[in-house]
């Protein structure tokens, strides 16, 4: 059977794909992805290391489960600043921003999805997210949350600029 080897194409961009409920960083000029319904794309991002990471936070919290950081808003934004913390050797923070993408209303209810607000996960996600980096005085910069579609959102980490597409839509930048 053949080894298959990726094809390099000169002068692409490197472009890691974050998985559910994983998370990763990467310095300019990779580019990180996700692909997200009701989770949410944390992006944390410092402009002068030019160092940014993902998280694809599927659910709110974690309930003392430890294996997968990425996947809980609880443990995620740790997790993503411990990692840039220790790619940069030092402390990130007060030059670190906060996009956020994602937590559409995947799964409506009977009666709308504002009628089981319990049941709107992605709601949930991007709440959950918005108290915790508050609380870190971690500023969010930008959002694109919520709707009933699910998102691409692509991280050029040399610019902190998110790219996002919506199946049938226009890309768009935050």
């Amino acid at each position: 059977m053949p080894i298959l080897c990726p094809t390099v194409i000169p002068g692409a961009v490197e472009t890691i794909s974050v998985g559910i409920g994983h998370l990763a960083i990467a310095t300019a000029p990779i580019q990180l992805r996700s692909l997200l319904g009701s989770c949410v794309g944390l992006v944390l991002h410092d402009r002068v290391a030019k160092l940014g990471g993902l998280a694809h936070v599927v659910l709110p919290l974690s309930r003392g489960e430890i294996d997968m950081p990425g996947k809980f808003a609880d443990t995620a934004v740790s997790a993503l600043l411990a990692e840039m913390e220790r790619e940069l050797g030092r402390p990130s923070r007060g030059r670190v921003v906060a996009k956020l993408v994602g937590g559409a209303c995947m799964f409506p209810v009977s009666g709308g999805q504002d009628s089981h607000p319990g049941l709107n996960v992605g709601q949930q996600n991007h709440q959950a997210l918005e108290r915790i980096l508050t609380s870190l005085q971690i500023p969010i910069v930008a959002r694109d949350v919520g709707g009933t579609t699910g998102r691409r959102l692509t991280l050029d980490t040399a610019t902190g600029l998110v790219t996002i597409k919506i199946p049938g839509g226009q890309d768009h930048e935050i």
